[in-house]
């Protein structure tokens, strides 16, 4: 059976890594924070001191860490996956990056003979913990086949999507509106506060008409008892509107919402809340309107 490795076990990753070995897989891991690694390693995976012995120890690597930086970090800096690079190996990277930050890091790994993958995902830790991830994948077609059965086992559905920057682009498009639906949730409810009523009245409504989405049937229903227990942190998707700002500018696309939307999840930041669920937005307008 495949050799797994797992650089990065922050939530999502500890979930993928959990599922992976409930599925019968081996499983190496590296973390930075080493008390993010206790859960795996109790669960039964095997913990290593860098991202080489990572790699010495693969076939197929996943990166889950927080931005393009990081995994340049963990595959190129000292003791990185590149200095224990060996035949075969694979590395597909499940962090959200600008694509054209993807695009150099997989041609940084093609010029050192090592093979590499996009494979963002849609869904938290509450759903890769049962492999019912949505994965978007890009790279040579010929490697996603060849750990398709890997894949599979972490995700419900996937999707090939063809050439470097091209997961990582629609990555960033849905991740844009998991902003803007949490940000049209947190202001209706704020309007229906303000107006005088119960705020589960109007995702009742909402929720009763074609405009109704998972979030509005799910999370909404914890927002407004200012349940904001995280599965994505809010300072992660503050991140992710960043990139999001970034990569538009790069293709010549004006996003007015966007640039809006990173300016209210900043604020929400510096208001002390970054720590909490991205939908803690909700908590921003709360306090502004106090």
């Amino acid at each position: 059976m495949t050799k797994i490795g797992i650089i990065g076990t922050g939530m999502l990753g500890e979930a993928v890594g959990q599922h992976l070995l409930n599925s019968n897989y081996d499983v190496v891991i590296f973390n930075r924070t080493k008390n993010k690694t206790e859960k795996l390693v109790q669960a039964g995976a095997t913990l290593v001191k860098s991202p080489r012995e990572v790699a010495e120890n693969s076939d197929l690597i996943i990166t889950v860490v927080r931005d393009a930086d990081a995994v340049s970090q963990v595959a190129f800096g000292e003791d990185g996956i590149i200095s224990g690079k060996h035949d075969g190996l694979v590395v597909a990277d499940m962090s959200t990056i600008n694509p054209n930050s993807a695009k150099e890091i997989s041609q940084k790994f093609e010029s050192s003979d090592v093979d590499f993958l996009e494979i963002p995902v849609m869904g938290g830790p509450n759903v890769a913990i049962d492999g019912k991830l949505v994965m978007m994948i890009s790279g040579k077609k010929e490697i996603f086949e060849k750990f398709k059965e890997v894949f599979g086992t972490i995700a419900e559905q996937t999707y090939f999507l063809g050439d470097a920057g091209t997961a990582h682009s629609i990555k960033l498009a849905m991740n844009l509106q998991i902003a803007m639906l949490a940000l049209s949730l947190s202001e209706g409810i704020t309007l229906t506060r303000k107006a005088g009523f119960d705020p589960e009245v109007f995702l009742k409504i909402l929720n009763s008409t074609y405009f109704k989405t998972g979030m509005s049937e799910g999370k909404a229903y914890k927002m407004i008892q200012d349940n904001f227990d995280p599965t994505f942190t809010l300072k992660n998707l503050k991140k992710d509107l960043g990139t999001i700002n970034d990569a538009a500018k790069s293709f010549g696309a004006n996003l007015p919402m966007a640039e809006r939307a990173d300016e209210v999840y900043q604020n929400a930041i510096e208001a002390g809340f970054s720590d909490i669920d991205y939908t803690g937005v909700l908590a921003y307008l709360k306090k502004i309107n106090s």
